[in-house]
């Protein structure tokens, strides 16, 4: 077995985070494949096309961000805008489990232009807002969230912006979703591509001159930039070929890849916790056929309480002697 299947021998080619780093001049950068996860989130929504390619987007785009953190805990990346799809949000555990779902008005979708809808452009369809990113790492920390206004034209200059304004680091990210024919029929996937600058060290045995960093950092950003959505989502092209494609003259090396899973965090106690909580015009709220229903927003699996499950649930939670 060589190295380079190696690499891939435990986690698959597919889902997956990709570190990497550009020799000898330190950038370094994520590449993220993500295939059946995608597809699979996905599937269990009937979103119209211009949601479902988006929230794939933000999928890719939260795991590219999370895969540059340390921590312990979900990394959470949130719009909010006026436009027509009004949230998107994934969210992915450093274990690498992924969620997601959006929301938006199918009236207002609707009537968006097409080239509005194929740009994909965030002032149209997702209109005014912010972008938020947060890092929950429990109970006893401190979270910590980065907020920005929703600044570009796609979702990859909104986050441009945001390292720009908030964490005042250059990087560049590109980002890509679609459907792609495969044995099965057509199936979501969606890919990212991110390469970060690192602060420049004088004191460095071997470190090129600041002017060379400057020049590598512009011409590795050009290479970034000229991937393609079809080489990004190309199942055939695996993710160190591209890499090697992208960056063969500037030396490319990858990291042992982190797998990316479809896993949804709702349970039974969380339910029941968030039920006993509700008063009883909002428990009305969420009658159907008599029944009490929550449905999970991210997976879409449902609990249904009819009165006598319902009195049995709150009646727990009374103090002794009610």
């Amino acid at each position: 077995m060589s190295a380079r299947e190696a690499l891939f021998e435990h986690t698959g080619r597919d889902d997956i985070i990709l570190p990497f780093q550009i020799d000898p001049y330190g950038l370094r950068g994520r590449l993220i494949r993500l295939g059946p996860v995608v597809d699979r989130i996905l599937g269990r929504h009937d979103y119209p096309e211009p949601v479902a390619a988006m929230l794939a987007e933000t999928m890719a785009l939260a795991a590219c961000l999370a895969g540059a953190l340390k921590y312990e805990g979900i990394f959470t990346l949130q719009t909010k805008g006026d436009g027509p799809i009004s949230t998107l949000m994934a969210d992915i555990t450093s274990a690498g489990e992924m969620r997601a779902y959006a929301r938006y008005d199918a009236d207002r979708l609707a009537a968006a232009d097409a080239t509005a809808i194929a740009e994909r452009s965030v002032p149209r369809l997702l209109g005014g807002g912010y972008i938020a990113f947060t890092v929950d790492q429990g109970a006893n920390t401190d979270r910590y969230q980065g907020i920005v206004q929703l600044e570009g034209h796609t979702l990859s200059e909104c986050t441009h912006s945001y390292f720009r304004n908030s964490e005042q680091l250059e990087a560049g990210v590109k980002l890509a979703a679609g459907r792609v024919a495969t044995a099965d029929g057509p199936a979501w996937r969606a890919g990212a591509l991110m390469i970060q600058r690192l602060p420049y060290q004088r004191d460095l045995p071997g470190r090129p001159s600041e002017d060379e960093y400057d020049e590598t950092w512009r011409t590795a950003v050009t290479l970034m930039s000229s991937a393609t959505a079809a080489e990004l989502l190309a199942e055939e092209l695996s993710p160190d070929q591209l890499l090697l494609r992208l960056f063969h003259s500037e030396g490319v090396r990858a990291y042992p890849p982190q797998p990316v899973a479809d896993s949804c965090r709702c349970s039974n106690v969380r339910v029941e916790r968030v039920l006993r909580a509700l008063s009883a015009e909002e428990l009305a709220d969420l009658r159907q056929d008599e029944d009490v229903v929550v449905v999970c927003e991210f997976c879409k699996r449902e609990w249904r309480y009819d009165d006598a499950a319902l009195d049995a649930l709150r009646a727990d939670d009374e103090p002794p002697g009610f």
